[in-house]
């Protein structure tokens, strides 16, 4: 047995017996002073274990969700029309969509971006718009023009209104031209104006009575609107009540949309509604935009490859003045990726404080052309696409973001003016990683601090002891 002195032999920590050590108040201030600095110190250590640190670092791409990237957008055009406002998306690929509907919604709204009812459905647009034979032939212009001075008075006059709002220019009106007169002599001679008086056929000269088409929102030529009588009544938005035709343009089909809107009248005099109660036009009608403005929004998957997405108005049976087109907008949003909610973006800003102010740059500002750039103005974004990842110390992928920088500018073209967005997306991304921290490190940190101090009051305690013994000594005149 190894006995119990030989044991103590090794002991670090010897006592000296308590009536040989003596208690000074300056070592008592130093024992205090070293206390406070331990827990002061110990908290400091504590927050910094406790605090999450990360990496970040810059590596390829390698994402996990296909070829495809959604892209939602929320714009607002306050001087198109949803009659014609276009979506089309093309990227370097050859891929080439045009007036995507799909995904879309349209709202019109006022000058103001305030929406002015549900949302807009377009009339079923025909991929081939029936003219009829009459062209080349002797044209009697028998339908009644209209100017700004006299279109009141025949909307009051007649229950029905049909007007042809056009352009001299317009090839598609030139088309329509014919035919337009041939079934206004034919509606003339069915319900003579005199007699019947429930029916004309008119047309404005957008050329001539550029304040009257604006009135009445016409964006696209020809426009054929129809105006029943009551149309002064407003709807609940303050907005005219009206109608559009999208249907073939040859005379039988022009004659028959006409009869089927009269016919009615003479039934229920009383009852003037917009809902026509003819399947064929229901087919061809349907409620004219009440504003000049639309709200786009919806989504759509575009590749990860340099593309474009650009608004614009397009018709395959309409002809536009790009001179009088605005392409004026307001970004509500657009953004690429998954949407994000703000709470999740909450929740990561003690991983990343920057995390989420890059990913809806656009959101919110305004591209408005006043008409001092000039006509034919398209304005166009240039956007850098990165993607941002955040992963936790386990590897677990918290979060994938798409984050983008923006330019914008104007360009004068001598087509159509677009709105465009640009967009490229970049072949490496940022990689934050959540760095875990050791609990053994934390341990070790604490017992330096507590060694440290007590160690440094020490020698502190030590020196000031000394000094004041000495200065002692010198006081009474000792020699030592």
């Amino acid at each position: 047995m190894v006995s119990t002195s030989k044991i103590k032999s090794v002991d670090f920590y010897r006592k000296i017996p308590r009536d040989l050590t003596e208690a000074s108040l300056s070592g008592a201030g130093l024992s205090i002073i070293a206390a406070l600095s331990m827990i002061f110190l110990f908290g400091m250590e504590l927050n910094n274990y406790l605090a999450v640190s990360t990496s970040t670092s810059v590596i390829v791409d390698r994402s996990a969700d296909g070829d495809f990237l959604r892209l939602d957008f929320n714009i607002s055009f306050p001087s198109l029309s949803c009659e014609f406002a276009s979506v089309d998306v093309n990227d370097v690929l050859g891929t080439n969509r045009l007036n995507v509907t799909k995904t879309i919604r349209k709202f019109s709204i006022d000058s103001n971006m305030r929406p002015t009812g549900s949302e807009f459905h377009a009339g079923e647009v025909l991929s081939l718009i029936n003219h009829g034979d009459e062209t080349g032939e002797e044209v009697v212009e028998d339908s009644v023009p209209l100017t700004g001075r006299n279109f009141d008075t025949f909307t009051h006059q007649f229950p029905i209104l049909v007007v042809n709002f056009y352009a001299p220019w317009c090839y598609w009106c030139n088309l329509l031209k014919p035919s337009w007169e041939k079934a206004a002599k034919q509606i003339k001679e069915r319900y003579d104006p005199e007699m019947d008086g429930r029916v004309i056929l008119a047309k404005v000269d957008c050329t001539q009575e550029g304040d009257l088409c604006r009135r009445n929102h016409i964006q696209g030529y020809p426009s054929i609107r129809i105006f029943r009588k009551g149309s002064d009544l407003k709807d609940d938005n303050a907005h005219h009540d009206h109608e559009s035709y999208y249907g073939d343009r040859d005379t039988e089909s022009l004659v028959k949309m006409v009869v089927s809107v009269v016919e009615p009248i003479h039934l229920e005099p009383h009852n003037l509604a917009l809902e026509d109660k003819s399947d064929n036009s229901s087919r061809t009608l349907k409620k004219a935009p009440s504003t000049g403005g639309c709200r786009i929004e919806g989504y759509m998957r575009v590749k990860k490859v340099p593309g474009n997405l650009m608004v614009s108005a397009r018709s395959g049976s309409h002809s536009f003045d790009s001179s009088q087109m605005n392409m004026s907008h307001v970004v509500n949003h657009l953004s690429f990726g998954r949407r994000i909610m703000p709470q999740k973006f909450s929740e990561l800003k003690r991983l990343s404080p920057y995390l989420g102010l890059s990913h809806d740059r656009l959101d919110g500002r305004p591209f408005i052309n006043q008409r001092d750039l000039g006509p034919n103005v398209t304005i166009e974004h240039y956007l850098q696409i990165v993607k941002t990842e955040v992963v936790k110390s386990n590897g677990q992928a918290l979060v994938e973001a798409y984050e983008y920088t923006a330019h914008s500018s104007v360009a004068h073209s001598y087509y159509l003016p677009v709105a465009k967005f640009h967009f490229e997306l970049s072949p490496m991304q940022v990689l934050i990683t959540e760095n875990s921290k050791s609990f053994s490190h934390f341990i070790t940190n604490v017992c330096a601090i507590i060694g440290g101090v007590f160690t440094v009051a020490g020698i502190l305690d030590s020196i000031l002891h000394h000094s004041m013994t000495l200065m002692k000594k010198i006081e009474l005149g000792k020699n030592f």
